[in-house]
């Protein structure tokens, strides 16, 4: 699976390749880092989509080809929000290389390029990021799949692309103040990253399939609570992760001042002082080791970091227990359960 998805995207990135040295040379560095951005993923949201697809469905080998091309657009997806979730984040690193921003800065730096290197950098990153949108839209028109699944899986396409769109405000809208509490956290959560890594995929691949709104409706069940459970995760890996796995380092989020379910639930439950070390820390980037280590710590003693994990047991448990009573082929139930316990055991 997580092969088909890579040699779809080398072979649509080859095409480009021509297309964009054939306008300029210096295009493609461009290029070459959306193919960075969108590979050395976990390949979950095509995988949660194929799945999905091959739940309610027994394919021909050719439509099994064009299915597997389609939702490697979603790859194209990730990437873009990535990229431009660094920018937004003034992130450093992603996946043990510099932040798309950070290297076409270091490019106008190395090239001897006049004006302001961050601005410069920022911008390249932007375009990257709106290219990657783009070419996921192409590449899922060109995969093979019918007109009539073309049109059938649109509505859900754009749905996700506009909640992803939607949910990276709410997370700038929250980290200066915005949706205060545990419950702006989880909305956020949803809407950013869960929504369009298990629910969208899901739909998707129900839509391709023709699949009746029952099943929409089973997928839903699966992903909501498997779409936070993934998220929470992901939020303490950036702070409590082994930087040699994840390839990002754990102070970056707090330096950043992502304002995670971790965060809101250790701000409800320490005193003033340790408000007033979370105010003082979070969101300054000039923050050393030890002050780092004392937010860390407060989030154990205050058992934020308990309550998130536990969160993260139960709402796995209750998708897989959705996943146990679909109705699906049993192949693919025992694909999706793997699938749930690797988004939300994971180290990266």
């Amino acid at each position: 699976m997580r092969g088909a998805v890579s040699d779809a995207l080398d072979a649509f990135l080859a095409e480009k390749r021509a297309v964009l040295a054939g306008m300029d040379a210096s295009l493609v560095p461009v290029l070459e880092e959306v193919a960075a951005v969108a590979e050395g993923g976990k390949r979950l949201r095509p995988a949660f989509a194929y799945w999905g697809w091959r739940a309610v469905t027994t394919a021909a080998p050719e439509d099994d080809a064009a299915v597997l091309r389609a939702v490697s657009a979603l790859e194209f997806v990730h990437g873009s929000a990535l990229v431009h979730d660094d920018v937004m984040d003034a992130a450093r690193t992603r996946r043990g290389r510099p932040a798309t921003h950070i290297g076409f800065g270091d490019r106008h730096t190395a090239l001897g390029l006049s004006g302001s290197t961050e601005l410069f950098g920022t911008g390249a990153a932007i375009l990257v990021g709106d290219l990657a949108l783009v070419w996921s839209d192409e590449l899922l028109r060109r995969s093979g799949i019918s007109a009539e699944a073309l049109a059938r899986a649109r509505p859900v396409w754009d749905a996700m692309r506009t909640e992803v769109t939607a949910g990276q405000y709410l997370d700038l809208l929250r980290a200066a103040g915005g949706l205060p509490g545990p419950e702006g956290a989880l909305k956020v959560a949803r809407y950013k990253s869960a929504g369009y890594t298990v629910q969208r995929p899901l739909h998707l691949g129900a839509a391709l399939a023709d699949a009746g709104p029952e099943v929409v409706e089973v997928y839903t069940d699966i992903a909501l609570p498997l779409g936070e459970a993934f998220q929470l995760r992901d939020d303490v890996l950036g702070v409590f992760g082994d930087p040699a796995v994840t390839g990002k380092s754990v102070d970056e989020d707090l330096r950043e001042g992502k304002q995670t379910l971790l965060v809101a639930l250790a701000a409800e439950a320490t005193d003033d002082a340790g408000r007033a070390l979370l105010d003082q820390v979070l969101g300054d980037p000039a923050a050393d080791a030890d002050a780092l280590d004392a937010v860390r710590d407060l989030m154990r003693s205050t058992g934020a970091l308990e309550a998130v994990e536990d969160r993260i047991t139960t709402q796995t448990a209750t998708a897989r227990e959705a996943i146990a009573e679909a109705p699906v082929l049993d192949d693919a139930r025992a694909a999706l359960d793997a699938l749930a316990v690797a988004a939300t055991t994971r180290t990266t």
